[in-house]
């Protein structure tokens, strides 16, 4: 299992939890000193209190969306998907937006995202005349199916 070190930065901050032994991220909560109402279509910036430091630059922390928040409530990333890098010591915020048609109240301590950490191939990017045929080429956006 790998370590990663984390402090806390604002005062009722919790560290990031698994929810369950099979949770693939780790939820990180809202630290509010009161409820905040995001508006419909509006969007707000959540304050975690934590910060990590990864193991080394072979690895990336992903911010991810809860599916609950963001199919029953409209609460997702404004992002939509938050990269913290393993160089980077400052706290976790979130951005949410509110894409439903009416206002969701977010409530102190509550999980408002998710955090996941994993590998990152470094790449060495090579300039080419031309690249390799495939049968898809340059057909994107639904070009494989239904979208």
């Amino acid at each position: 299992m790998m370590n990663v070190k984390y402090t806390l930065t604002l005062p009722g901050a919790k560290a990031p939890e698994y929810a369950t032994a099979g949770a693939a991220a780790a939820d990180l909560f809202a630290v509010l000193d009161a409820p905040l109402t995001v508006p419909p279509r509006g969007r707000v910036l959540v304050p975690t209190g934590v910060a990590i430091q990864l193991p080394g630059p072979e690895y990336v922390a992903l911010v991810c969306a809860r599916s609950g928040l963001a199919v029953k409530r409209g609460l997702t990333l404004s992002n939509g998907v938050g990269v913290i890098d393993s160089d980077y010591r400052g706290a976790i915020q979130v951005g949410l937006v509110n894409l439903s048609d009416t206002p969701c109240t977010l409530e102190p301590g509550e999980r408002v995202a998710q955090l996941m950490v994993m590998p990152v191939a470094r790449c060495a990017f090579t300039f080419a005349q031309a690249l390799d045929e495939t049968e898809r080429g340059e057909g994107g956006f639904g070009s494989t199916g239904r979208l």
